[in-house]
């Protein structure tokens, strides 16, 4: 598990998505793009959502637990890229929904 850090604050998740998110947020803020990014924690961090409002001004850093960089999914990245466009913004979610998403949207993928 790694940490995104922003503001301050520091939210795990798993590698592979954090790698897949991190490209996404640093296309989005090198464009100087605003966005919320949104998750659903997880029942051992107390369940519920946690939205950001990420903004080019912010620090924002990255922290692996693995040596090793994983390797994208176009697929994956191509979802969550069209979800920061959309009015709830980039939604956090997993290869199999970011899948799941692509089949029932091919028009935005």
């Amino acid at each position: 598990m790694g940490n995104f850090i922003y503001g301050g604050q520091q939210y795990e998740f798993e590698d592979r998505l954090l790698a897949h998110l991190k490209f996404v947020i640093g296309q989005k803020l090198k464009k100087q793009e605003s966005f919320f990014l949104s998750w659903h924690k997880p029942h051992d961090q107390g369940d519920g959502r946690v939205s950001l409002w990420m903004s080019p001004y912010g620090t924002v850093a990255f922290h692996f637990s693995g040596s090793k960089e994983a390797e994208l999914s176009k697929v994956w990245i191509r979802a969550l890229n069209a979800l920061a466009y959309t009015p709830r913004g980039l939604i956090a979610i997993s290869e199999e929904e970011a899948e799941r998403f692509a089949k029932q949207n091919p028009d935005v993928i």
